[in-house]
């Protein structure tokens, strides 16, 4: 079965987003960055954060309902086995809206993510399209949709490469608690 895309329904699909955010998380950490980066993605992933970061989602799609986007599948479990009432959710695509994108100028891609036995499938290409359409309807003086993307992700580089992607400057970063 193909799953459905379609925007993030608070009622149906909390969980199962929740579930993928924080697979999305764990495998960043995981897969790009050592044992450091993965402890710190880990640790942050609190009751707490849960409830701060959906908090976030509903303010962001109060803006527009397609600021989050989701992949359901009837017919299988979401990560972590968090199915959604009518549907697991197997992957999202989160879209900063336009009144947060102004920070860039463009259209930002927060977040896309497909759990790994849905990828290959078309699924993280109907997200992004859905991300695409999103964008471009977004009023911002820099036309182009801009992510953050890890050097050491060689799948998602793959990825962004393939649909026209190509590299735009680059984010530093420094701890707070460094003086």
């Amino acid at each position: 079965m193909t799953p459905e895309i379609r925007p993030y329904d608070r009622e149906r699909d909390t969980d199962g987003l929740y579930a993928a955010k924080v697979a999305f998380e764990r495998g960043l950490g995981e897969s790009t960055g050592g044992d450091g980066k993965a402890a710190a993605y880990a640790e942050k992933l609190t009751d707490t954060y849960r409830e701060r970061w959906l908090d976030w989602v509903d303010r962001c799609v109060a803006d527009d309902l397609r600021c989050v986007t989701v992949a359901v599948d009837g017919s299988a479990d979401g990560p972590g086995d968090e199915a959604a009432a009518d549907g697991a959710v197997v992957g999202y695509v989160f879209v900063l809206p336009e009144r947060l994108a102004m920070i860039w100028d463009a259209a930002v891609l927060n977040e896309l993510y497909v759990a790994p036995e849905h990828r290959g499938t078309g699924v993280a290409d109907d997200l992004l399209g859905a991300a695409l359409d999103l964008a471009a309807d977004q009023e911002l003086p820099l036309d182009r949709l801009v992510l953050d993307v890890d050097p050491a992700n060689d799948r998602a580089r793959g990825f962004y490469d393939r649909h026209g992607f190509e590299p735009w400057g680059e984010m530093v970063a420094r701890p707070l608690d460094d003086s």
